[in-house]
C-alpha cells in the first residue's frame, strides 16, 4: 500500500489528466444515459402494448441484456458496428452502453407508466384527448417523476459500468489509471487515485438527483 503523503503527491501531481479523463467519463455516462432513455421508453411502450408480439421483442431485448455480461455486449456491439460502418470509440461505446441501460430503463418506465391509475387516462379520453395526446401531457409526467429515483440510481450505476469503456481504449478514468500505474509500476496507487475520483462523480450525481426529486416534490404540493 503507498503512503499517504506519496498518494496525496501523486493524486495533485496527476489532476490535470485525471480531470481530463473525467469529463470524458461523465460525457460518456450522460449520453448513453440520455439515449438509453429513448431506448427504454421505447421498449417501455412495445412492453405496454396491445400486440403481444411487441410485447415479445420487447421480452427478448430485455432478457438478452439481462442475460449476458455487459462487457460481452459492448466487444459485440462495438465490432458488430465497425464491421458495418466506421465510428468513433467514443459513440460506439456510447451506443453499446445505452443499448444495456435501455433494458434497466425500460423496466422501470414499464413500472412506473403502470402504477399510474387508470383512471387517469379515462379522465384524459373523456375530455376529448386522444390516447396518444394523454399519454403524453397526463401520463408521462406523472411517470417521469415516480421514475426519478431508480433512474438516478441507473445513472450511478452507468457512471460505474462506463469504466468498461476502457476495453475498447477509451481513455476515460480506469483505463487512464490503469495505464499511468503499469508505465509507472505504481497500480494500487493510481487505482485508489480513480476510486477518489469515482466516489467524487457519485457524490456530484447523488446531489443533482435529490436535488431535481426536491424541486418536484415542491412544484407537485
Amino acid at each position: 500500500m503507498p503512503s499517504f503523503s506519496h498518494f496525496f503527491q501523486t493524486l495533485i501531481e496527476s489532476k490535470d489528466v485525471f480531470i481530463q479523463a473525467m469529463l470524458l467519463t461523465l460525457e460518456l455516462t450522460v449520453v448513453s444515459i440520455l439515449v438509453g432513455i429513448v431506448i427504454g421508453l421505447f421498449f417501455a411502450f412495445l412492453k405496454l402494448s396491445k400486440f403481444k408480439v411487441l410485447g415479445y421483442i420487447s421480452d427478448i431485448y430485455i432478457y438478452l441484456v439481462r442475460g449476458t455480461p455487459l462487457i460481452v455486449q459492448i466487444f459485440i456491439l462495438y465490432f458488430g458496428i465497425s464491421g458495418i460502418f466506421l465510428l468513433p470509440d467514443f459513440w460506439a461505446a456510447s451506443l453499446a452502453l445505452a443499448f444495456h441501460n435501455g433494458a434497466y430503463i425500460a423496466e422501470i418506465f414499464r413500472g412506473t407508466i403502470q402504477s399510474i391509475d387508470k383512471g387517469q387516462m379515462e379522465a384524459g379520453r373523456s375530455l376529448g384527448m386522444s390516447k396518444g395526446l394523454t399519454m403524453r401531457r397526463i401520463i408521462l409526467p406523472q411517470a417521469f417523476r415516480r421514475a426519478l429515483p431508480p433512474l438516478g440510481n441507473q445513472f450511478i450505476i452507468g457512471l460505474k459500468d462506463s469504466s468498461l469503456a476502457a476495453f475498447i481504449s477509451m481513455n476515460e478514468l480506469f483505463n487512464v489509471a490503469t495505464t499511468i500505474g503499469s508505465n509507472n509500476f505504481d497500480e494500487m496507487n493510481y487505482l485508489l487515485i480513480v476510486a477518489v475520483y469515482y466516489l467524487i462523480l457519485v457524490a456530484i450525481l447523488t446531489l443533482a438527483v435529490n436535488a431535481i426529486e426536491k424541486r418536484m416534490a415542491i412544484s407537485d404540493q
